[in-house]
């Protein structure tokens, strides 16, 4: 484990270059236990500084399908278990950066580091899935503007799996992510198109919103997906009774409406 544990800063070049030729690896190993088709369109990614990538997001299997092709830093939450070991050992060393979505505080210490890395001219790419949230491949959620406001050039991924044999897509809240990888390790195979878009920049006079619903139509067209104006983090919040009650009410009221306008109906036509 000692070497994924050194930090970039002690870290010379040949090790750095190790490390990113083992994750991708390890990567590549994962990739290949689910019998993974993975069709790349377009140029590589390559470390430039002042450049961020965004995709849409499915599964926490993006990652390791992107990450198989070109080492990238991405932007995660913490987990617990076997996941997390990963996250602080061999992700740890490329640069990874973690945050609790519990955690208000966390928020702006990420900010600080998403913008220290894409200063650094040797840094991985750093990776950032907007939507914040899996979805399930056939839309594509409202994007975080953070990754649009930075300052730096966008690079759109656009992900799309194919369903023929396994669908790809990670409830997180019926599904551990253990048992979604023993899914897809007894499915007959993944298969899935990555197309590296062409950079985006902000375009004088739009605002990182506009800059962002531009960038997610972008991906939405070349994946086939379709936008809708929802905000991923809706699946985490419950309902209030009240407005559950209110709407039934008013449901109710209109059932109610047409059974008296029927009944008028059939009273004047006898």
């Amino acid at each position: 484990m000692l070497l994924f544990s050194l930090s970039d800063k002690h870290m010379p070049c040949w090790l750095f270059s190790l490390q990113r030729c083992l994750v991708e690896l390890i990567c590549g190993f994962f990739v290949a236990s689910w019998t993974g088709v993975i069709r790349y369109h377009g140029p590589q990614p390559s470390i430039r500084p002042k450049h961020v990538f965004v995709a849409n997001h499915t599964s926490m299997i993006d990652f390791i399908i992107l990450e198989q092709m070109t080492v990238f830093a991405v932007i995660m939450q913490k987990h617990p278990g076997w996941v997390g070991l990963l996250q602080r050992t061999v992700m740890e060393s490329v640069g990874c950066i973690w945050f609790n979505r519990n955690e208000a505080k966390d928020r702006e210490i990420v900010a600080r580091k998403i913008k220290n890395h894409i200063q650094g001219a040797d840094n991985n790419p750093l990776l950032i899935f907007p939507e914040g949230t899996c979805v399930n491949n056939h839309y594509t959620v409202m994007f975080k503007k953070g990754a649009f406001e930075l300052g730096c050039t966008v690079c759109p991924i656009a992900i799309k799996y194919n369903k023929i044999f396994i669908d790809a897509f990670w409830n997180s809240k019926k599904q551990s992510f253990t048992m979604h990888l023993v899914q897809l390790m007894t499915s007959w195979a993944v298969v899935c198109d990555v197309w590296y878009l062409e950079p985006q920049n902000l375009k004088p006079g739009e605002t990182p919103i506009e800059f962002a619903e531009r960038v997610r139509d972008i991906i939405s067209v070349r994946a086939g997906l379709n936008k809708v104006p929802w905000d991923g983090y809706l699946k985490y919040s419950h309902t209030s009774p009240k407005h559950t009650e209110r709407k039934q009410q008013i449901f109710a009221e209109s059932v109610m409406r047409c059974l008296e306008e029927e009944s008028d109906k059939f009273i004047l036509l006898k």
